[in-house]
């Protein structure tokens, strides 16, 4: 007689969670490089692992931003919790810095501590989010909407100034999918105007002639939102708020070092919210503005 076999157990809570954990992990690790993938922190951990075997010659020859220490962190700056600051640029003429607002259009010039010297109305600009210092002391303010770059003069008594003043300059159409101009820069050391797309990252150099492409690789970043140069040693400063980063370029293009704007690193207590405009003054301190009104500096340590 054949004794029927017993009937198999059901398995127990313990039993099913165990069976479930590799579809977890799988899971959990789709999930994983989907986030790295979207943060970059695939290519910044090869820039990390790069940067680590720099050479002491090779750092002091770079800007190199993992030495820098936040020493003004999120200063508000007074009456400008609705103007959304844009951008940020240093005046090597007056020594002084100035922001662009965005949302309701003008200039504050700040010393160098973040305190707000004067307010100038800009009168007839439809978006703002782009100020660089030329070479003359001139200031160049690029309108996103607009696509132009007004490049106006400012002195100790200037209050307001009119957009039908002076002729801009067209910027042309952005690239495609990109929603337009937004960051700007003097590179002293080449005699040029960058500016750049914001979404994809693009870099362009701007002449009379026109705007013609730059390497743009380097640029690993969710989008631009603000460029500036080293007057000492040429290389580049890309901010991304998407990002949370600050990328510093060669003159090839090439990624050289990053400094994270996320809280617990680089002397931030919090992440900064949303990193807009980024300038360094001629002793290599970075200065770094936030939407909705906030102003940041970094000391290198």
């Amino acid at each position: 007689m054949v004794t029927p076999s017993a009937s198999p157990l059901p398995p127990t809570p313990r039993r099913r969670m165990l069976l479930r954990w590799p579809l977890w992990l799988g899971v959990l690790a789709v999930i994983g490089y989907g986030v790295a993938v979207a943060m970059h922190w695939d290519d910044r951990g090869l820039l990390w692992i790069k940067e680590r075997f720099e050479s002491t010659r090779e750092r002091e020859q770079s800007i190199w931003l993992p030495a820098y220490i936040a020493d003004i962190d999120a200063k508000p700056l007074p009456g400008m919790e609705r103007d959304e600051a844009s951008d940020l640029a240093f005046n090597p003429h007056t020594r002084t810095l100035f922001a662009v607002m965005g949302k309701h259009p003008f200039l504050a010039e700040l010393d160098l501590d973040g305190n707000v010297l004067r307010k100038i109305a800009l009168n007839g600009w439809a978006n703002p989010e782009g100020v660089v210092v030329l070479e003359d002391g001139r200031i160049g303010i690029v309108d996103e909407r607009q696509r132009d770059l007004v490049k106006v003069t400012v002195d100790a008594n200037t209050a307001a100034l009119e957009r039908g003043d002076y002729q801009g300059v067209d910027l042309g159409e952005s690239p495609e999918g990109n929603k337009g101009f937004e960051g700007i820069a003097w590179d002293a050391m080449r005699q040029r105007l960058l500016i750049g797309a914001e979404r994809p990252p693009t870099l362009y150099a701007l002449s009379k002639e026109g705007r013609s492409p730059l390497p743009s690789d380097g640029l690993d970043l969710r989008n631009l939102s603000a460029l500036a140069v080293d007057p000492r040693t040429g290389h580049l400063l890309a901010l991304s708020a998407e990002s949370n980063m600050l990328l510093e370029l060669d003159d090839k293009g090439a990624q050289v070092s990053f400094m994270t704007l996320l809280g617990g690193f680089n002397g931030l207590k919090h992440t900064i919210p949303r990193a807009e405009g980024v300038t360094m003054d001629d002793q290599g301190v970075v200065y770094i503005v936030s939407e909705p009104n906030l102003f940041y500096r970094f000391r290198k340590n």
